[in-house]
């Protein structure tokens, strides 16, 4: 594994900078603003407005105001909107993939662009979908149809690990369906967000899309707002609970997508060789900070040496460093927050004793937050790294030799987002992914998804569901109509 001494900053990122907030479709200064980080070097790259409870008010009663009209609207016609927004979007994409590499620090050259195209792709697809009314009872003498209206204003709070994304990924269903948005960004992470709230100003009525930046506080404005009637929360499973309690205020809808301690089990007779690049980009990919990732990866005894010995090869070849150098494979840890984590989870696996064949030891001098590619070798089943979801990039490899037990241990965490199970019997792979306790589990594959594949957690790792029809009713009320036809 290489770390890379970081790279100087030579790319400088002004997107019409000040950056503004987007409130009844005009662009907002703030009194007060933040710094926003570069990870890879430490620098500040740009102040963020830092939006007052007047201005959050103001975004909520502007969706509020322009809700009405908009699901008045049709299926289609909002989707021509959603569609030319994403069209929109696909003329800044260059701007959006520099701006994303620049504050949240992955490479530009492979997952930065992979994520802003993907989420154009996202937008410009749901703009396709819509709900269809259902009829239950058809008769001479009565009718009985299911349809699905919208909520009225949805507050969205996003993530730092993929917010182009994951923001996209909550506004093409929640306008499609006919409410209304106020989005506040991760304060980590918030340029991105509120660059494509700008070009959205250019494409909505106002009032649809609002954005609005800050810390804590401007989230909790929201999740306690009386005229708010869901909030679309991703983020850590500590923090879904407060935002759960708080929308209980006037029982606000909500959908929480929240962390993750993901197993892969690999089962005798495997050909692992070909699957090491998966199995690594699964795991390390943008530097582990995702709910989906593998965080726990059980390899039969029959194949552990052999794996271990193979997988800890592959892992050495790999590059850390700055997101914005074409030779390097892993960006840096987002914020000082999460890369205090990690060191004090890196110091148990010292203090502990554990094995540790690659990497375990992070350079606190450089200027960025780098951490290295680390694998920990057959950890306890109560250590920390195998009993937290570390965000980061180190993996414990953990020996198993009996199937129930190895199940067992696979579901024997608080977290059930996602899972993957890997064997030559595909048969036998689909019987242990059954038993897995989990949203999502894949079958001798990772990370597949789709705007009509439902995704949500089970256990704490969440409430209700994104994607698919079934994330399309998230963002609605059902709602039953009875008629008697006349005689």
């Amino acid at each position: 594994m290489n770390l890379q001494t970081p790279i100087d900053d030579t790319v400088q990122v002004d997107f019409n900078s000040p950056y503004k907030l987007s409130v009844n479709g005009q662009l907002l200064d703030a009194e007060e603003t933040f710094d926003v980080f570069n990870p890879a070097t430490g620098s500040v790259v740009a102040k963020a407005p830092n939006a007052s409870r007047a201005q959050v008010e103001s975004a909520v009663a502007a969706a509020k105001a322009a809700q009405p009209a908009w699901a008045r609207l049709s299926w289609e016609e909002r989707g021509a909107f959603i569609a030319a927004y994403a069209d929109a979007l696909d003329a800044h994409k260059e701007e959006l993939i520099t701006l994303l590499t620049t504050e949240q620090g992955k490479p530009r050259h492979s997952m930065a662009t992979t994520e802003v195209e993907y989420a154009i792709f996202w937008v410009r697809e749901v703009a396709k979908r819509h709900l269809k009314d259902k009829v239950i009872e058809d008769t001479p003498d009565h009718i009985v149809t299911v349809s699905h209206t919208p909520l009225g204003v949805v507050g969205a709070i996003t993530p730092w690990n993929f917010p182009i994304l994951l923001g996209l990924w909550k506004i093409a269903p929640c306008l499609v369906t006919g409410n209304t948005m106020v989005m506040k960004p991760s304060p980590y992470t918030p340029l991105g967000t509120l660059r494509f709230g700008e070009i959205a100003q250019q494409v909505f009525p106002k009032g649809v899309l609002n954005i609005v930046s800050g810390g804590n506080e401007q989230g909790q404005w929201l999740t306690e707002h009386p005229d708010i009637s869901k909030i679309s929360f991703t983020g850590s499973t500590a923090t879904g609970k407060k935002v759960m309690a708080s929308s209980s205020s006037n029982l606000k809808r909500i959908t929480l997508e929240l962390g993750g301690n993901d197993p892969a089990i690999l089962l005798p007779g495997t050909d692992y060789k070909p699957l090491i690049p998966t199995l690594f980009d699964a795991a390390y990919g943008n530097s582990g900070q995702w709910c989906i990732a593998i965080k726990r990866l059980y390899v039969h005894d029959s194949l552990y040496d052999d794996f271990l010995r193979d997988f800890v090869a592959y892992a050495a070849e790999k590059t850390v460093g700055n997101g914005m150098d074409p030779s390097t494979d892993l960006g840096p840890i987002q914020n000082t927050m999460q890369y205090d984590k990690l060191k004090s989870l890196f110091a148990d696996v010292k203090a502990q004793g554990l094995s540790v064949p690659l990497g375990g030891e992070i350079d606190d001098g450089l200027a960025g937050n780098f951490v290295p590619i680390t694998v920990v070798d057959n950890p306890p089943k109560d250590s920390r790294i195998v009993r937290e979801e570390p965000f980061g990039p180190i993996l414990p490899l953990i020996r198993w030799t009996d199937l129930d037990q190895v199940i067992r241990d696979a579901n024997d965490t608080e977290f059930g987002l996602a899972a993957s199970v890997w064997g030559p019997d595909r048969g036998e792979a689909i019987e242990v992914a059954n038993q897995i306790e989990a949203g999502t589990v894949w079958v001798n594959e990772i990370h597949i998804h789709g705007i009509d594949i439902p995704f949500g957690g089970h256990k704490q790792s969440g409430m209700g569901v994104e994607n698919g029809t079934e994330g399309l009713q998230e963002f609605t009320n059902t709602k039953t109509y009875m008629f008697k036809k006349s005689s």
